[in-house]
């Protein structure tokens, strides 16, 4: 697994975020963006282009280094750009300096998502804003059933990425309020493409 793990698997991340369908959330999303932004699980930088005039320094937090070799050789933002080698469950930034956390179908593959989101809420300034576009659990009972059972397979060939995760109690379980969320199926098999997308504030 090691040769999977540290070499295709990258290359599969980043050409899996290559779909086009995806535009469209990360122009929304990214788009909302500003200040000094904290995104979580950067991977290969293809949220970067999609920054706009508001932000004013990018913080591009991401564990695996060959997805930062990437994201290093990829365009970059006309904005500064900081990338940091490091796990979302221990985000090395001070308390309170950050104004938006940003992360895109990235709490489907942490570990330890009630840790990371905890670091989210810690880091942002009082007033800050977590801006999330997430795939995960399905209210369809149907769609349930097939994430449930594809997902102890799937999270061992995708990089820990789970098909099931409650997305939205997540967040309120860590201590944000949303502020508002769509959700719905974008085209592709149901069980991989219930989309939630929002922003929410620290409690």
């Amino acid at each position: 697994m090691g040769v999977y793990n540290d070499v295709i698997l990258p290359k599969l991340c980043d050409l899996a975020m290559r779909n086009e369908r995806l535009r469209p959330y990360r122009e929304r999303v990214i788009g909302a963006a500003e200040g000094r932004v904290l995104e979580i699980g950067s991977g290969s930088g293809l949220n970067l282009p999609f920054y706009g005039a508001r932000v004013r320094e990018i913080l591009a937090l991401e564990p695996s280094p060959n997805l930062l070799a990437l994201a290093r050789s990829a365009p970059q933002s006309a904005m500064p750009v900081r990338f940091i080698e490091a796990s979302a469950e221990a985000i090395p930034l001070d308390d309170g300096s950050v104004d938006t956390v940003v992360t895109t179908w990235t709490l489907c593959t942490i570990p330890g998502a009630a840790a990371a989101l905890s670091e989210m809420r810690r880091v942002l300034k009082p007033g800050g804003k977590l801006l999330f576009v997430e795939h995960g659990r399905s209210p369809d009972r149907g769609v349930r059933w097939f994430q449930d059972g594809l997902t102890p397979v799937w999270r061992r060939i995708s990089g820990g990425c789970h098909l099931n995760r409650p997305i939205r109690s997540m967040i309120e379980d860590g201590g944000f309020r949303i502020d508002r969320v769509e959700t719905g199926y974008m085209p592709g098999p149901k069980p991989m493409t219930f989309m939630y997308e929002g922003s929410a504030r620290p409690n």
